[in-house]
């Protein structure tokens, strides 16, 4: 192994990542993170956002430009998307990596892995497709186009061995990087918010998600503070806001939450969540991060009626959350579309709070799902993936 690592050092490699979204930003920083471990001299180059860029990798394309959700606002940003796609392909043509490592960011990802193959590149691809909730007869497609699947549920790994697809199943990421490190008091403390019965608002890392759900999420806060202020109990709302959320995107709201009192934060969503009694979530990633900080959620989800439409016809699921998915059971209530309405989200919110019982049985089951994801070192093992396909690539 030691003249492995002399040659891949005495021949310096480049990487370009590519993530398109919050949370796959922050995968592919923690994976470029654990590969300059293994080689500090590895360049990388790619698109993303502050995440990557503050660990090192030189970002030629923001994704905050193209980050978006729903069949129809893909449609709406189409011709910006191809734009950025071209020019990921020119750069990879004229200066191409030893290794292509694309996270998530599904479609887009997909044209980019196709492309990068026909032109000799190898690629790797970190979080694939939901092949379990969808579409399953893309395991064949992604064989065609990648040359490793890195995948993150345990049970994605069996439908892409059955389909002959290099793969394999690296633990997911969030158990290393989600651990709850605070006490409620003492996150209360650290973000100077008074120390008392707290609803965490979550709506989501994408303008998309704001303009759909943030109203909603607003909307059921009020209806709790009134119900709260009529049993005299106190409360308080707080707010995250993602890095790739611009100012432009709150504006709107500003007034209801200035009326509500909502303290917004900024980047430090572990802690804003561990200062929570409840919280308020647009599905995603984020239901799982707070689910692995055990913390009792209400998950919302809404989108344009037609993606809507066109998701449902598609998708064999039961549920949406991650929370839900893993264990294969509601541990925590959706209100999807036509049923995100204020007054039953409020009315479930208000069920955590007064139910002790309820509440404290939602969180054991929400303290079972951490050992369902693997042994931890997600990024670590990706990373060690990543590493032995440059040495492959080296010989």
């Amino acid at each position: 192994m030691s003249s492995q690592i002399k040659q891949i050092h005495t021949n310096k490699k480049s990487v370009v990542i590519v993530a398109g979204e919050a949370s796959g930003d922050a995968h592919a920083a923690r994976l470029v993170n654990e590969l300059k471990k293994l080689d500090d001299t590895i360049s990388f180059r790619g698109m993303g956002g502050d995440s990557l860029r503050d660990a090192g990798v030189d970002i030629f394309i923001d994704m905050g430009k193209i980050s978006v959700v729903g069949f129809v606002e893909v449609l709406l940003k189409y011709n910006l998307i191809k734009t950025e796609l071209n020019k990921l392909k020119q750069n990879i043509t004229k200066q191409p990596p030893d290794l292509l490592i694309l996270v998530d960011y599904q479609e887009f990802n997909q044209r980019l892995a196709a492309f990068a193959k026909s032109i000799g590149i190898k690629v790797l691809f970190y979080i694939g497709p939901q092949v379990w909730a969808w579409r399953p007869k893309r395991v064949y497609k992604m064989g065609k186009i990648v040359d490793h699947m890195a995948v993150i549920m345990p049970f994605e790994k069996v439908l892409y061995d059955d389909a002959n697809v290099p793969v394999t199943f690296t633990g997911h990421p969030l158990t290393d990087e989600v651990v709850k490190d605070k006490t409620t008091q003492q996150a209360r403390e650290l973000l100077q918010i008074e120390n008392k019965t707290t609803i965490g608002l979550f709506p989501g890392s994408r303008g998309s998600e704001i303009s759909n759900i943030l109203p909603i999420l607003l909307e059921s806060a009020k209806l709790i503070r009134q119900q709260q202020i009529q049993n005299n109990n106190e409360v308080q709302f707080v707010l995250p806001v993602a890095n790739t959320i611009k100012a432009e995107d709150l504006a709107p709201f500003k007034g209801i939450l200035k009326e509500l009192s909502v303290t917004t934060i900024q980047n430090k969503f572990y802690d804003v969540a561990q200062s929570c009694d409840v919280i308020l979530t647009a599905s995603g990633t984020a239901t799982l991060e707070i689910g692995l900080l055990e913390i009792p959620m209400v998950i919302v989800y809404k989108t344009s009626a037609i993606t809507f439409f066109i998701g449902k016809n598609l998708v064999s699921l039961k549920h949406i959350g991650l929370v839900n998915i893993i264990p294969g059971k509601e541990v925590v209530r959706e209100f999807l579309q036509g049923d995100a309405k204020p007054t039953l989200i409020a009315k479930e919110a208000l069920h955590l709070l007064n139910d002790k019982i309820y509440y404290r049985t939602m969180r054991h089951e929400l303290s079972l799902i951490r050992q369902q994801l693997g042994d931890g070192n997600g990024s670590k093992n990706v990373a060690e993936l990543a590493w032995k396909m440059l040495l492959e690539n080296a010989k």
